[in-house]
């Protein structure tokens, strides 16, 4: 697919001098002149439109297209989210240069449902599609189910049976890490580098088995939610009654 912006074509303007009335001739050095008729004032040009939902004090920096399109429909359409996303930035880079640019894409669990673009909008955090999403949902906590697993992203808390699991901010940050990458395993050493990336002193491989443990201790009789791959790592299998809560999570993989 691309994208190219559409040339525009100008007619040349043909002016036709307007006649002259009888009594407007006269003699500059002996040559006949039109009086000269007084020039039209240009028309006031309009002023710039203010860009909306932008209050006093404030200024915009830049805006955000959400796009709302999965890898089977890309591919039905002859194209790639990758080769979508380059087309978007060379256009970009054509009418505005100075303009930088920056694509994340937004990961939903399989057979989530919804319009594609509504996934992305909450993904990626869009307030007004936030605010809906909260105003649908209403005040009452309604995915305290008597029986299963929630793993609420966007309050960062773990439900069993209704019940806080208790998770520490760490454990939460492994089971998180695990949950957006579904079905992938993920080696010790990516573990280390992603979530103590910030830490004076990186833990050892050892270390993070004992997190493992205690994350799996702590889910009870849903511990084999995080299952071990021996000689590689860990990876998070989704069960029937496990849900997630993921709508206000960036994607954490970006283009």
């Amino acid at each position: 697919m691309s994208l190219a912006l559409a040339p525009i074509r100008t007619a040349p303007i043909v002016s036709t001098p307007a006649p002259v009335a009888p009594g407007a001739l006269r003699r500059i050095a002996g040559v006949p002149t039109a009086q000269a008729a007084p020039a039209a004032a240009a028309p006031a040009q309009p002023a710039a439109p203010r860009v909306r939902a932008v209050p006093d004090g404030t200024e915009a920096r830049g805006f955000v297209l959400y796009v709302g399109i999965d890898e089977a429909k890309a591919v039905a359409d002859g194209t790639t989210l990758h080769r979508i996303v380059e087309a978007l930035r060379k256009l970009t880079a054509e009418v505005a240069p100075s303009a930088e640019t920056y694509a994340a894409v937004a990961l939903a669990p399989e057979g989530a449902g919804g319009r594609d673009v509504d996934v992305v909008r909450l993904a990626l955090q869009d307030p007004a599609a936030l605010a809906k999403q909260r105003e649908q949902a209403g005040s009452d906590d309604t995915d305290r189910h008597p029986n299963g697993v929630i793993i609420d992203i966007s309050r960062k808390r773990v439900l069993l049976d209704g019940e806080p699991a208790g998770l520490t901010y760490k454990e939460f940050e492994l089971l998180q890490y695990l949950v957006l990458r579904e079905g992938r395993t993920i080696d010790r050493h990516e573990l280390i580098e992603s979530l103590w990336a910030d830490d004076e002193e990186a833990p050892s491989e050892r270390t993070i088995d004992v997190h493992v443990r205690r994350l799996r201790s702590k889910l009870a009789h849903y511990q084999d939610i995080v299952r071990t791959v021996r000689g590689v790592g860990y990876r998070f299998d989704r069960h029937a009654d496990v849900s997630i809560r993921q709508a206000s999570t960036p994607s954490p993989d970006v283009f």
